[in-house]
């Protein structure tokens, strides 16, 4: 009787790495990341000897040295004793305002103006391929500094909504001044406000949050979050009986009621800005140098968003629309709840480089004088100092936290928008 048996199992030998097409790729791979490490400790190494040398070891402590110098525009307190890691961080904040702000209205105006590049109206749509061909054309730092060009040479200058008959007014209810200084606009003030919270004690970035803010953002989120089940249920009757039940009203009052029962609990009112002496006081200033930084990259970017979002629509077949018509559906309810839905499968991994490049041209804020991160901790830190390699280091690492987290946040996005096959 013949005994079938396993051949014996070939013991392993260093050549294996080399010649076993199992372990060949894995052994190059190692070899390519060890060498690629080398190259960076040489480089890390020598630069430091270098600047050793030069009597510049590596430091960060100029961080809690005082800065010396003031910062125009800040959402939080600042002077010029304060350390250049609190100079830093009002530079972060205000790149992150210019980029959130930026993002919004660019996405904004380029899925308007995408649309409407698809209109059947021959002249709506020549214009809107007009805007897109001369804006995308042109740097954007030429949009930056005609932008902030525009605002101080055409705009009013606060000496003339002086007089009796002055040659300018007041905007909405004498509410708004529009100067080429820049816009003031009402203050949210409380009278019967929660007051601030301190944050990180005495430290170099310690600085206050307003109760208030906080509470009516909760309130908010309250709201959204029960607007959500309100329609998620509506959702479920629609499946089960084939007919919506009308959830507008309730999900509109579980928003609205709360927030003016906080309003009116805090005791809500504006603080409107006045004119005194040579300049406007009271209010929320918004300086000229954030408001062209802000217009101009955005509409800068809308016009690369606006291709993307017709090249996403293009992409539907043009079955579903003629489906959707068969249905009774109107065009505006077709673009809404058919084309545009699908579309975000297409529109979105490019919309996610879109928002890229707007944060990171919004280092070219210097240009007309909007004090970002940029400006602050690798333009007047930097020079004041010398510390060219930490400075730069820190800036390149900043901007690289923020892009990683918008690609982070958009592509959970694009996960719960995406087509689910079955």
């Amino acid at each position: 009787m013949t005994t079938l048996t396993d051949p014996p199992k070939e013991s392993f030998r260093l050549s294996m790495l080399i010649y076993d097409t199992r372990y060949r790729s894995t052994t190059f791979q190692v070899i390519a990341l060890i060498g690629f490490l080398t190259l960076i400790g040489w480089l890390f190494n020598n630069t430091a000897q270098n600047l050793a040398d030069l009597g510049k070891e590596p430091s960060f402590r100029f961080l809690g040295e005082p800065a010396g110098y003031d910062i125009n525009q800040r959402l939080i307190d600042y002077d010029s004793q304060s350390p250049h890691l609190r100079a830093a961080f009002v530079g972060l904040l205000n790149t992150l305002l210019v980029a959130v702000l930026g993002c919004i209205t660019a996405t904004i105006l380029g899925v308007t103006i995408g649309v409407l590049r698809l209109s059947k109206n021959w002249l709506v749509a020549k214009v809107m391929t007009l805007y897109v061909e001369i804006i995308r054309n042109v740097p954007v730092l030429l949009w930056i500094v005609l932008t902030m060009a525009v605002m101080i040479e055409n705009l009013p200058s606060p000496k003339d909504f002086r007089g009796e008959d002055p040659a300018a007014t007041m905007q909405v209810f004498d509410s708004v001044a529009v100067t080429n200084r820049g816009i003031y606009v009402p203050e949210p003030l409380f009278t019967r406000g929660l007051g601030d919270a301190h944050l990180f004690g005495n430290s170099a970035m310690n600085f206050n949050i307003s109760l208030d803010l906080w509470l009516v953002i909760a309130v908010l989120i309250a709201g959204f979050f029960v607007s959500a089940k309100i329609r998620k249920r509506a959702d479920g009757i629609q499946e089960a009986t084939g007919e919506r039940p009308s959830t507008w009203y309730l999900r509109l009052g579980v928003i609205v009621v709360p927030l003016i029962i906080t309003f009116v609990a805090l005791g809500f009112h504006l603080g409107y800005p006045e004119l005194k002496g040579f300049n406007f006081q009271g209010g929320t200033h918004m300086r000229n140098s954030l408001i062209a930084l802000w217009l101009a990259l955005s509409i800068y970017t809308a016009a690369f968003i606006a291709e993307i979002v017709r090249a996403g629509i293009l992409a539907i077949s043009h079955g579903q629309t003629e489906a959707a018509a068969a249905l009774g559906l109107r065009p505006g309810k077709i673009m809404k709840l058919v084309v545009l839905p699908q579309a975000l499968r297409v529109i979105i991994p490019p919309l996610i480089s879109q928002f890229l490049n707007l944060t990171k041209n919004s280092s070219l804020a210097i240009a007309v004088g909007y004090m970002d991160i940029t400006g602050t901790l690798m333009g007047i830190t930097l020079n004041q100092t010398g510390r060219e390699l930490e400075t730069v280091m820190l800036g390149m690492l900043i901007y690289l936290t923020i892009s990683l987290l918008i690609s982070l946040v958009m592509n959970w996005y694009n996960e719960r928008v995406k087509l689910v096959e079955r």
